[in-house]
């Protein structure tokens, strides 16, 4: 709770009302969980008595717009009951765990005298869970999480580039959120960029200065598609840096558990076919993986069937393989590849058996 009374002194010394009103609103719900209800009541008591409104998470909803496009700079995300846990290995979740297990037990660490970076950097392909992991932890300490749309910070007026990243800081610092700035390379650009304009370093030397501000007492969590941009004081200024990569065998067929919970099909259940989609599906995204699971199941559901049938799994990891792009002989060598009969293929595809037998010896 020293976060939460830290917050309402300096929202008091700065005179701003929404700070104290939202950190104080914070400080009773933290209060009444630890069974203060005296205390949480008279402090609720005194907001009221001052006639002024309780504000949390309603006035998260209005967040900054750039100046010149007009367009709003952040999306507020608000916490779920029972988020989904998100598919990671042992050692993405390790440090994920780690690092929530940090921020729940905040005041103990800070009680020890012991300064608290909370910040978080994500990087690693497009589609492989990184916003998802930042909703998940939001949702787990009940925080809004205030995702920062990068390309908005960025003006064609430099100067007012400086001025987004700082509106962006003071508006998740006056309320309990988590910020996530998402697509981090857009604008942490490394500074020895030759092609890169004077103005666009003092950007960076900026925003490096605000994130050193906002984790001495608040969140942050950043997530790049492109590590290699960033610059090298970037790194630096995170206390828990994740690689989050294209999921492996046991991630595929622990996310087709997930993605066919409740979809009727023939393989799961069956190693043997499981570990035949999942060797399919390797090589591509938790995005591309759950695209081809909803492909399937969709069709499924169109051509009024009774559930997804291994064939059709294959088939669409196939389709999306191929770009829909390809030739029979090429499909029939892939379903035999994955264990599907060529009896099996000729009634699926619905041509001879010999017919399947000739492109499979061409």
């Amino acid at each position: 709770m020293y976060t939460e009374i830290l917050k309402i002194i300096e929202g008091g010394l700065s005179q701003d009302r929404q700070k104290v009103l939202s950190y104080s609103n914070l400080l009773i719900e933290n209060l009444s969980k630890d069974g203060e209800e005296k205390l949480a009541g008279r402090i609720k008591k005194l907001l009221s008595n001052q006639k002024t409104a309780m504000v949390y998470q309603d006035e998260l909803f209005v967040a900054p717009v750039d100046q010149e496009s007009r367009m709003s700079m952040a999306d507020i995300i608000l916490p779920i009951e029972n988020p989904t846990v998100p598919v990671l290995n042992n050692q993405i979740g390790s440090v994920i765990s780690s690092f929530r297990g940090m921020l729940s037990h905040k005041e103990e660490i800070q009680r020890a005298g012991i300064d608290l970076n909370a910040s978080l950097l994500l990087y690693g392909p497009p589609g492989c869970g990184k916003t998802t992991i930042a909703r998940f932890i939001a949702s787990e300490l009940k925080l809004p999480l205030v995702v920062v749309r990068i390309d908005t910070l960025i003006s064609s007026l430099l100067g007012s580039t400086a001025k987004n990243i700082r509106k962006i800081f003071d508006y998740a610092n006056s309320r309990p959120c988590i910020l996530f700035l998402d697509e981090f390379d857009a604008i942490a650009k490394a500074r020895d960029d030759r092609h890169e304009l004077g103005e666009l370093k003092r950007v960076i030397n900026s925003l490096l200065q605000n994130i050193d501000e906002y984790t001495q007492n608040s969140i942050l969590i950043a997530a790049t598609n492109h590590s290699e941009l960033l610059d090298k004081a970037i790194w630096r200024r995170f206390n828990s840096i994740v690689e989050v990569g294209r999921p492996q065998i046991d991630e595929i067929g622990k996310l087709l558990e997930l993605f066919f919970s409740s979809a009727k099909n023939d393989f799961m259940g069956v190693p043997k076919r499981v570990e035949s989609i999942s060797e399919g599906l390797l090589g591509n995204s938790h995005a591309d993986i759950k695209s081809i699971c909803n492909n399937a199941i969709s069709k499924a559901i169109v051509s009024k069937q009774v559930g997804v049938t291994f064939e059709n799994m294959l088939m669409e990891i196939f389709l999306f393989k191929t770009f829909s792009n390809y030739s029979i002989s090429e499909l029939i060598k892939f379903l035999n590849e994955r264990g599907v009969t060529q009896s099996a293929i000729s009634d699926y595809l619905n041509i001879s058996v010999r017919k399947v037998m000739n492109n499979l010896k061409s």
